[in-house]
C-alpha cells in the first residue's frame, strides 16, 4: 500500500474515488503516514488495522456521508480493529468497553438491545464515516501514532466534509474529537462525553445520540437512519 497513491488506491476499489479527489492535497501526508508504518514495521513492531484496512473508512462514497462519528485511533489489540472507528471484527468476544456503552445508550434511546457482535459495516453503508483521527496504531500501545503524520491527512477529510455541506451531522464525543469540531464549519454537532467505561457516566449516557441524529437529518430533508445491525433482536439475520 506505501507505494500506491490516492489515485492507485481509488482505481483499485480501496477507496472511494469521491474521496481521492477530496484528499488530494494530503496525498504528501498520507504516503508519509504509510513510509512510518513501513519504518514501524521494520523495527519488528506490529501495526494495526490490517494494511488492507487502514482507509476502509474512505470506502464510505463522500457523496453519501450522512453522519460522521470521530474516534481516536484504532484499537491496540490485534485482530481487533477494522478500519472503522469503534468497530471491531465480527468472532471478537469480550466487546471493546467502549462499544458496550455505545450499544447500552443506543438499547436506551431507540429500545434496540445490544448486538452480539462488534461489525458497524452497516452503519457504514448507510452513510455513517466511522473516521479515526489517527488511521493505525502499534499493537499494544494505544495513541502510538498519534503526530506520526496521520492528522493532517484527516483535517483535509473534515474540512471536504465542511465543504461538501448537508445533509450530514457530526457526533462528536470526548474532548479530542470537540477540539476538532472548528473544521466542520456551520455542520451540526452533536457533543458529549466519550463513550469509555471511564468517562460515560459523566454525560455520555443519557445523550440520545442516535434520536437526536436522525432528528437533526430530517430538519436537513435526508431520510433517517436506521441504526439496527444484522443480527440485532428482529432482524432477519436473527431470525434465521
Amino acid at each position: 500500500m506505501s507505494v500506491l497513491g490516492l489515485a492507485d488506491l481509488a482505481a483499485e476499489g480501496r477507496i472511494d474515488p469521491g474521496w481521492a479527489d477530496a484528499l488530494a492535497p494530503a496525498e504528501p501526508a498520507l504516503l508519509a503516514a504509510l513510509a512510518f508504518l513501513d519504518t514501524e514495521e521494520a523495527a519488528g513492531h506490529r501495526v494495526l488495522p490490517a494494511r488492507d484496512h487502514v482507509l476502509r473508512a474512505f470506502t464510505t462514497p463522500l457523496e453519501r456521508v450522512r453522519v460522521l462519528i470521530l474516534g481516536q485511533d484504532p484499537y491496540p489489540t490485534p485482530s481487533h480493529p477494522i478500519g472503522l472507528a469503534f468497530a471491531v471484527e465480527r468472532h471478537v468476544r469480550p466487546l471493546p468497553r467502549s462499544l458496550v456503552n455505545i450499544y447500552r445508550e443506543r438499547e436506551s434511546d431507540l429500545g434496540i438491545p445490544p448486538a452480539a457482535h462488534g461489525d458497524l459495516s452497516a452503519w457504514a453503508d448507510q452513510g455513517v464515516l466511522l473516521l479515526n483521527r489517527d488511521l493505525t496504531v502499534r499493537a499494544g500501545a494505544a495513541n502510538s501514532h498519534r503526530g506520526k503524520g496521520w492528522e493532517p491527512f484527516t483535517t483535509v477529510a473534515l474540512q471536504a466534509l465542511a465543504r461538501r455541506g448537508g445533509p450530514l451531522v457530526a457526533i462528536l464525543w470526548g474532548r479530542q474529537a470537540q477540539a476538532l469540531g472548528g473544521l466542520l464549519g456551520d455542520v451540526p454537532r452533536l457533543e458529549s462525553a466519550h463513550p469509555s467505561p471511564l468517562s460515560a457516566r459523566n454525560g455520555f449516557f443519557g445523550s440520545r445520540p442516535f434520536s437526536r441524529t436522525n432528528a437533526l437529518l430530517e430538519e436537513q430533508g435526508a431520510a433517517p437512519l436506521d441504526w439496527r445491525l444484522p443480527g440485532d433482536p428482529g432482524t432477519a439475520e436473527a431470525a434465521d
